[in-house]
């Protein structure tokens, strides 16, 4: 269910493809649709199996993985003899910022292969819980797709730059890539640039025009606001907080809104989209609604806002993970 706001627009605009509704054209307000919940149901490398009491049982290809999860806050379905059958708890600190440990059951690789469409990517038990992939990310992965498809149907000469900051391990900035874009990847991290590369490796996809960027991503973006350079695409997916490979702080609170202050300089005048996700922060889908509202006055198109969520397997619950906000010119 979800609450539109229209815009009134005193030229016939662009329609959106799929809904078939109006978007206001460029120098007018987005229109604004919120709540919108994007559900990711599972693919053949990952299922939601069960969740509750303060954690969640998930399958990663071969490995049946528990971990905790705050959200959680319903009872298990299944029995604890499922769960006692997981090839691999995190215990310790549950905080998702802090450290813990991996406990393991019968002969358990540290890493393996997984895939998502053209992708091939890498399993790892890393620390702070995770294992090198946010499966609900997808609903972002096939809409990022999408609308590169959609835009090389039309223009299938244009170049078209995507930036993915904070990019992690690289999925979603592989499957534009396997789609036909350019795409900037930047990540403070050098370990996560090399698992990033690893998985560009292991799909095959060495000859993609990515490029790899290992620096604070504010420092980056403010480089490329001063340069002139700009992107059709931006994807955004910061931690609450972190540091940058020189002790540059990110705190999401008191750094995101100056970002996006400088990201919309860098939104080409012919631009696609905007995505924002936030975890683990005390906030809501409205309030980083209202900031991208702000960081895109006049920019047309669409803006929705919302919460990512896992679905069970068996489609009875679903899981809470984080909020977005995304904005698309059409």
């Amino acid at each position: 269910m979800s609450r539109l706001r229209p815009r009134t627009n005193e030229t016939e605009p662009a329609r959106d493809p799929l809904t078939d509704t109006a978007l206001p054209l460029p120098g007018q307000p987005p229109k604004q649709t919120w709540p919108v919940i994007l559900e990711t149901r599972g693919w053949k490398d990952y299922r939601l199996l069960d969740m509750g009491n303060g954690r969640k049982l998930e399958r990663y290809g071969r490995y049946t993985v528990d971990r905790p999860e705050p959200q959680a806050m319903g009872k298990p379905r299944l029995k604890q003899s499922v769960w006692d059958k997981a090839d691999a708890v995190f215990t310790g600190d549950t905080d998702e910022e802090g450290p813990g440990r991996w406990k393991f059951s019968g002969n358990v690789e540290e890493t393996w292969n997984m895939a998502y469409g053209p992708v091939r990517y890498v399993g790892r038990f890393m620390s702070f819980r995770h294992v090198g992939v946010f499966p609900e990310q997808a609903a972002h992965w096939d809409w990022v797709s999408g609308k590169i498809r959609e835009e090389k149907a039309r223009q299938p000469d244009k170049p078209l730059n995507i930036l993915n900051l904070f990019g992690y391990t690289g999925l979603a900035s592989l499957l534009p890539a396997a789609e036909g874009a350019q795409v900037t990847h930047v990540d403070a991290s050098k370990k996560a640039i090399t698992y990033a590369r690893e998985n560009q490796e292991l799909s095959g996809l060495e000859d993609l025009p990515i490029r790899w960027i290992c620096e604070d991503a504010s420092k980056f973006v403010a480089r490329e606001v001063r340069r002139g350079n700009t992107y059709d695409g931006i994807i955004l997916d910061p931690p609450k907080y972190g540091r940058g490979p020189k002790g540059e702080v990110w705190d999401i609170y008191t750094s995101l809104p100056e970002m996006l202050d400088n990201l919309r300089q860098i939104l080409s005048k012919d631009a696609l989209f905007m995505i924002l996700t936030a975890y683990a922060i005390r906030s809501s889908f409205v309030s980083i609604h209202e900031l991208m509202a702000e960081t895109l006055p006049r920019q047309g198109g669409l803006l929705e806002s919302g919460e990512l969520v896992l679905r069970e397997e068996d489609g009875k619950r679903a899981l809470s993970t984080s909020l977005f906000s995304r904005w698309s010119s059409r």
